[in-house]
């Protein structure tokens, strides 16, 4: 028997695994296929926790589907552009670039330390020559399918560092880095026309039911926020539109509420909504009321929802049907980007409204009572709100003054960013031409390295050659776009890429037989917090990929594991409440395999973990004493003898054979939510019934099927055993013995009007009353002086005596 060396174990299948390409999928397109994929990470330099949780769940289920014979794809690769890159370049004086490879390298080390099966063939990163190429290409063809735009909008703006900031960058309203009040900034931003594929995205959800966990598909269905309605119009009054001088003569509105327009006390017009420019370029607001709107324009919209400000503008709009005169706001709740940015305020009927209107003293109309139906609003009296909204419709579509129409309340992705560190924007604005996509032959378009990234605006905008080139259409002198993508059209298709070999990629996008192969995920592993953007923009990329040729796909992942977050006292990890876990502490002191069995046994993949030190000290008492144990085998490839057996060895032989039919049961997925746990606590009651024992057979055959149920969880380990044992030669699918399930002895519960007082073992095929009176024996105390009304047998688990 030998003591267990975690390091040295893992090292050696380490370096096998590497020289033998073990873990490359194969060429072979016939086989049955998996494609096991978790969510690629951000390179930081380090990774935690939530990383390993994460790629722990997809390299179990990729070695247990090589096990069994699988063509398995499970690349990984890295998220590499976005802003951390460029703070890193501030704060230490160092180039995103080699920052961002450097980081690459010590993250590759901690995966191939950790035992994950990743292929390494098909790793890239998204700030690769070869993956802008593509992309930028994918941006050109959008860009003259008409599904890229570019239009004016708010942005956050530090004016003494002369950049755009991301929402995260802005702290109370500062700026991150000097503690500037951030203004709104409008700028011109690309835009990509996600909303004309709004229907079809929310539509096939009901696809991915009983697939994807119903909160994600909660979640993507509101953000969608489908809503059927009316759009109309309030005429705005007369002396309202001479004091714009004739240049607005409407407000343009939606609503799912008709039935409630007699309750209309007011109109609430954005910030940044074109009349109210027009307002204040004319100066025709009093400077007091100038300096509360202007503050409202420079407060970002998250700032805005936060609490509620209004001003009261010197305009009025006509009710559409009374043609009473209505008061018109500015409103910070309400957003340019939504709809026309503006609103009708029923605040009788909607809680925001009533907020609004009461800190502004607006009155408040109620059109529908108590009892449910409209009340002072004229001829509509007495119906219901569903047979006023008819009504009303039918009336604003015949006069033409409005027309249903189906809502969403997802809008369009705009991806500019003003930063260095990303994906440029193939575009060139030529004083002849306009905006013109850059030739395809020119790609990839590519960030010069020499930059000095100081934090005071974009870089790019101060390069002395960047941005000058020649416009692809007409040749004469024109300015390249300095806009870099948003990250997230990095990651939104990604997932297609690892499908085409590496040897293809400067070539082509995809291999199109590879790209059918393999596609579509079979199974996408990832935090919740993704369930909105990053898995929608994916659909999104996915159907117009297919718009434009590329793939035959409807939609990317068949099957979605959202894991739980990783806590510890409760609390999320981080560096700043001090509870953070460093998976390289873990690898010193225990090693890989039991970080791996740690991470799956204390709760189930969907549920939160909380590290408890006491249970990983447990996890590595059973790994030791599973591999010490081994050295009680030998080596054999013949079950043992059943006739043979003791009832201690058969009991031990079933705990086994349990175990391989839970394992089939989880893996298959005829258990949802890969409860590995449950899985782990059956070997482990397999292990205890097998040192009641001392047959070699039997303890061979166990190890046998132990390691190869194991290997997808501790890989090091059971590579060794079985190395040892049985030349690996278990690695491959299993069948369960089912005489090993059958029992001969079973134990039933006794109990008295429900609540159990003893148990019996008996023969599993004692007949009815042989077994009643054998129970009566057990709780003889308990019948003394009773009358039993009804006994209740349940079969091989219960019998439960009703007493009077």
């Amino acid at each position: 028997m030998q003591h267990y060396n975690a390091h040295s174990i893992e090292q050696k299948w380490q370096a096998i695994w590497t020289r033998s390409g073990v873990f490359e999928p194969l060429k072979d397109l016939t086989k049955p296929k998996k494609y096991i994929l978790s969510m690629f990470p951000y390179p930081s330099g380090a990774i935690h926790m939530g990383h390993v949780r994460n790629y722990a769940i997809g390299d179990a289920l990729a070695r247990y589907y090589r096990q069994v014979g699988y063509n398995v794809l499970h690349p990984m690769g890295f998220d590499a552009f976005g802003m951390p890159a460029e703070n890193a370049a501030i704060q230490y004086g160092v180039h995103p670039k080699k920052w961002t490879y450097e980081n690459i390298a010590k993250m590759r080390e901690e995966f191939q330390a950790l035992g994950f099966s990743f292929s390494q063939a098909r790793e890239f990163a998204t700030c690769d020559p070869h993956y802008t190429k593509i992309e930028q290409g994918f941006f050109i063809e959008m860009y003259k399918k008409g599904l890229v735009y570019q239009k004016e909008a708010w942005l956050n703006w530090c004016p003494k560092d002369k950049t755009v900031l991301a929402n995260e960058q802005v702290i109370e309203g500062r700026c991150w880095r000097c503690d500037t009040p951030v203004v709104q900034k409008q700028m011109p931003q690309y835009y990509l026309k996600i909303t004309k594929y709004a229907e079809e995205l929310l539509a096939e959800l009901k696809t991915l039911e009983g697939y994807w966990p119903s909160q994600v598909l909660r979640m993507q269905e509101n953000w969608i926020g489908k809503s059927q309605g009316l759009a109309f119009h309030f005429n705005l009054a007369p002396k309202s539109i001479a004091l714009l001088k004739d240049q607005y003569h409407q407000i343009e509105v939606f609503t799912t509420r008709i039935d409630t327009i007699y309750g209309v006390t007011f109109i609430a017009l954005a910030p940044g909504h074109p009349i109210v420019g027009a307002l204040l370029k004319g100066k025709h607001v009093d400077p007091a009321s100038q300096q509360a709107i202007v503050e409202m324009q420079n407060t970002s919209a998250r700032a805005r929802a936060l609490e509620k400000k209004g001003v009261l503008l010197p305009l009025q709009a006509l009710h559409p049907l009374s043609q009473e005169p209505i008061p018109i706001y500015v409103a910070n709740f309400v957003l340019e980007s939504y709809g026309s940015g503006a609103l009708m305020g029923v605040p009788a009927h909607d809680s925001r409204d009533h907020e609004f209107a009461t800190l502004l003293n607006i009155p408040i109309k109620q059109v529908i009572n108590e009892e449910g139906v409209l009340e002072h609003s004229d001829t509509y009296n007495g119906l219901t709100p569903a047979q006023a909204r008819e009504k009303l419709s039918d009336l604003f579509e015949g006069q033409d003054l409005g027309q249903r129409i189906t809502h969403y309340r997802l809008q369009d992705w705009g991806i500019s960013r003003q930063r260095y560190w990303g994906a440029l924007i193939p575009m060139v604005r030529c004083e002849h031409c306009g905006l013109v996509p850059e030739k395809l032959e020119n790609l990839p378009i590519l960030l010069p390295e020499d930059v000095q990234i100081d934090g005071e605006g974009n870089p790019l905008e101060k390069h002395l050659t960047f941005k000058a080139c020649s416009c692809p259409m007409c040749d004469r002198p024109a300015q390249r776009e300095s806009d870099t993508m948003d990250t997230f059209f990095q990651s939104s298709w990604y997932f297609l890429r690892y499908a085409t070999p590496k040897e293809l990629w400067d070539t082509q996008a995809f291999e199109p037989q590879a790209l059918a192969y393999w596609l579509g995920v079979d199974e996408y592993i990832g935090g919740v917090e993704h369930a909105i953007l990053h898995l929608l923009y994916a659909r999104f990329f996915t159907k117009v990929l297919r718009d434009l040729g590329y793939l035959r796909l409807d939609e990317p992942f068949t099957c979605l594991t959202t894991q739980g977050m990783v806590l510890k006292n409760g609390a999320k990890m981080s560096k700043s409440k001090g509870n953070v876990v460093s998976p390289q502490e873990i690898l010193e002191k225990y090693g890989a395999d039991i970080a791996r069995l740690y991470i799956h046994f204390v709760a189930p993949p969907s549920k939160e973990l909380d590290w408890n030190d006491k249970a990983l000290e447990g996890a590595a008492r059973f790994l030791k004493r599973f591999y010490e144990k081994s050295f009680l085998a030998s080596p054999c490839d013949h079950p043992p003898k059943l006739e043979n057996l003791n009832p201690a060895e058969k009991q031990a032989r079933q705990k086994v054979h349990l175990a391989l039919q839970k394992c089939h049961a989880i893996f298959e997925k005829k258990q949802p939510g890969y409860p590995f746990n449950t899985l782990i606590a059956a070997c482990m009651e397999a292990l205890n019934a097998l040192e009641k024992t001392t047959n070699p057979a039997l303890w061979s055959e166990a190890y046998y099927i132990l390691t190869h149920i194991l290997e997808p969880i501790i890989p090091h380990v059971c590579s060794e055993v079985a190395q040892r044992l049985f030349k690996c030669q278990n690695f491959k699918s299993q069948e369960v013995d089912s005489q090993a399930l059958e029992q001969e002895k079973i134990e039933i519960a006794i109990s008295i009007n429900g609540k159990k007082r003893a148990s019996v073992v008996v023969d599993k095929d004692l007949d009815r009353d042989a077994l009643v009176a054998q129970a009566k024996e057990q709780v003889q105390k308990w019948l003394e002086g009773k009358q039993i009304l009804k006994e209740v047998i349940v079969p091989d688990k219960l019998v439960n005596f009703v007493l009077r």
